[in-house]
């Protein structure tokens, strides 16, 4: 069976192919894409000289299907079971894992060799997923079971958005009730973040963005405030030098910093270590929210169903893999809060 995918081939140089997928081996899991969100990690690939992934990469990380076959010595789900694919995954076996802490940990599995271009070039798929596809291979822990009644354009955005937003509030953060939140930069992260604050019973929830529009919108999903002030937990969904600064501005004492968003190569931000140390502030990464599938993703899409997560807002598009394009430059021009490709 012929399959396509959105392979970027080389720096700059991106396009929708045939590809080949292998059977999954042991361990393994194959799964037919039937939504995948458009997210900025991609953009990070495709602008960061493939972040790290040797070429040629398959694009897509946030991605939910339908498991079709199962290799050797897999238990957690079966063929015909919808699952969302979890690129943050742990091994078992590293010094993180091995002392209690999964979600820290630093060799995620991955089903390696079993997707190619047309040709026998063994492809790289993004963060170990590889969802601007028709199909793909995961190892099992990258493939969670969730209920078939979440819809699969809503139930992808568990993947990646949803579960670093959230996870940054409950996991990374440990945000208490009562507290005061700030939320620099409000895309899908962004706002899943303010989900993950209101969830969590915070008292002010300020969304802040260039774009007055997507704050506004952001009300709709939890936040209180637009305007800048005083926080006592600081989301920074951006990654840039002046949100970084901005950030620390805005913290009561005893606050906490969180980064979320990607920075590009060479980013710099400055620090004034006396006011730092006089707030008694904390400054903390979050990597994906550390969240780990096999946990979280159950029971987001649990809260979803009940209505206290809203997923169906966040999607503004619905397209054809073949408008990857289109996708693309709208996330690149702010224009759009999420677009889902429908292999």
């Amino acid at each position: 069976m012929v399959e396509h995918g959105v392979v970027l081939s080389e720096r700059g140089r991106i396009a929708l192919e045939e590809i080949e997928v292998d059977e999954p081996g042991p361990g393994e899991v194959r799964v037919r894409i039937e939504a995948t969100g458009v997210c900025h990690s991609d953009l990070h690939v495709i602008d960061e000289d493939g972040w790290g992934h040797p070429y040629p990469v398959l694009l897509g990380h946030e991605g939910a299907g339908t498991v079709e076959s199962v290799g050797a010595g897999v238990t957690s789900v079966t063929v015909g079971d919808r699952v969302v694919l979890g690129w943050k995954t742990a091994c078992g076996t590293c010094a993180a894992c091995t002392r209690g802490e999964p979600r820290h940990c630093k060799a995620p599995p991955a089903a390696t060799g079993r997707l190619r271009r047309r040709g026998g070039d063994v492809l790289t798929p993004v963060l170990r997923a590889g969802t601007f596809a028709t199909r793909t291979v995961v190892p099992e822990v990258g493939a969670v079971p969730v209920p078939r009644e979440l819809p699969v354009e809503q139930a992808c955005l568990i993947g990646c958005a949803v579960a670093t937003g959230v996870g940054s509030v409950f996991e990374t953060a440990k945000v208490r009730e009562g507290a005061r939140v700030a939320v620099i930069g409000c895309g899908a992260v962004g706002l899943s973040v303010v989900q993950g604050a209101r969830i969590a019973g915070a008292s002010v929830i300020r969304a802040l963005d260039l774009d007055a529009g997507k704050a506004e919108q952001a009300l709709s999903f939890g936040a209180t405030d637009t305007d800048p002030g005083p926080a006592d937990y600081v989301f920074d969904v951006v990654g840039r030098r002046a949100t970084f600064e901005q950030g620390l501005s805005l913290l009561a004492s005893g606050g906490t910093y969180v980064l979320i968003g990607l920075s590009p190569g060479g980013e710099h931000g400055e620090v004034d270590l006396p006011r730092l140390f006089g707030k008694r502030a904390r400054i903390l990464v979050s990597h994906g929210g550390d969240h780990l599938p096999e946990e979280d993703f159950p029971r987001l899409a649990a809260w979803a169903l009940d209505g206290k997560l809203d997923l169906e807002s966040m999607v503004t598009r619905v397209a054809p893999l073949d408008s990857w394009e289109e996708a693309l430059d709208g996330l690149r021009e702010g224009a759009l809060l999420r677009t889902v490709l429908t292999p």
